[in-house]
């Protein structure tokens, strides 16, 4: 059993959300709830969960404070919140999961199975890390970004990533260090995260960071030469897109 707690400063939310567990994740052991920042941190502390449904926005402070009062964290997260914004892509940057209001229950169903299949592990730490310098930022350009490989995460920084191929459900990510990491993750869902202004999927299976385009081939679609060496394809339904951001 994965003893949970629910921290909302919403009573209706926190029923329904108890409701759906109980429902539809037999797997879950509710340890406690809070509706505030305080009371939220004195239950972790006394309770040790395994899983913490949190609010973003609540009374007393908001939820990054609350990790950063606690930290080191040692304990999965799902943040559950009505607002999608700057915070949910520093959420995703950090590999950590979320979840829309109201919950959907297959959406709540597959992120409790991540995070059981997390909990073994212990590198909640460094997501909280790097979930927490991505919003210290001043300017809403997220930093660093984790990729879920085989063996863990890996933390790097996004301006060192070079460009990115898709392989079926994989992605290799090609560094400016000239490393070569098979990342969990989807070239869609990178597409998704990355900043739009320096970043391009210029075809179906590759997407290129502009402060390392060398040189574009006019051509059908074209083909843009990185300064790695590697020659890459543009398809022609995202010439026009690709080329409108250097006009």
């Amino acid at each position: 059993m994965i003893r949970t707690i629910i921290i909302d400063d919403e009573p209706n939310n926190i029923e329904a959300l108890k409701q759906l567990l109980q429902k539809y994740c037999p797997l879950i052991e509710l340890a406690g709830v809070a509706e505030n920042i305080r009371t939220g941190q004195a239950l972790i502390l006394n309770t040790q969960p395994d899983l913490v449904f949190l609010d973003i926005e609540m009374p007393f402070g908001n939820a990054f404070e609350l990790l950063n009062n606690l930290s080191p964290v040692n304990f999965e997260i799902i943040f559950v919140t009505a607002f999608d914004n700057y915070a949910i892509n520093a959420i995703k940057y950090s590999a950590l999961d979320y979840l829309l209001k109201p919950v959907n229950i297959k959406e709540l169903q597959a992120a409790v199975q991540k995070a059981v299949e997390r909990i073994k592990t212990k590198n909640i730490t460094s997501k909280i890390d790097a979930l927490l310098f991505n919003l210290s930022v001043s300017k809403p350009v997220l930093q660093k970004v984790a990729l879920p490989t085989l063996d863990g995460l890996v933390f790097v920084n996004i301006n060192e990533l070079v460009w990115l191929e898709a392989r079926g459900s994989y992605t290799f990510v090609y560094m400016q260090d000239q490393q070569k990491i098979m990342v969990s993750r989807t070239l869609k869902e990178f597409e998704d995260i990355l900043p739009f202004e320096n970043f391009s999927r210029v075809h179906q299976s590759y997407i290129i960071n502009h402060s390392f385009i060398k040189k574009y081939n006019r051509g059908r679609g074209g083909t843009i030469e990185m300064e790695d060496g590697t020659t890459i394809e543009v398809s022609m339904r995202k010439k026009d897109e690709f080329l409108s951001k250097f006009k």
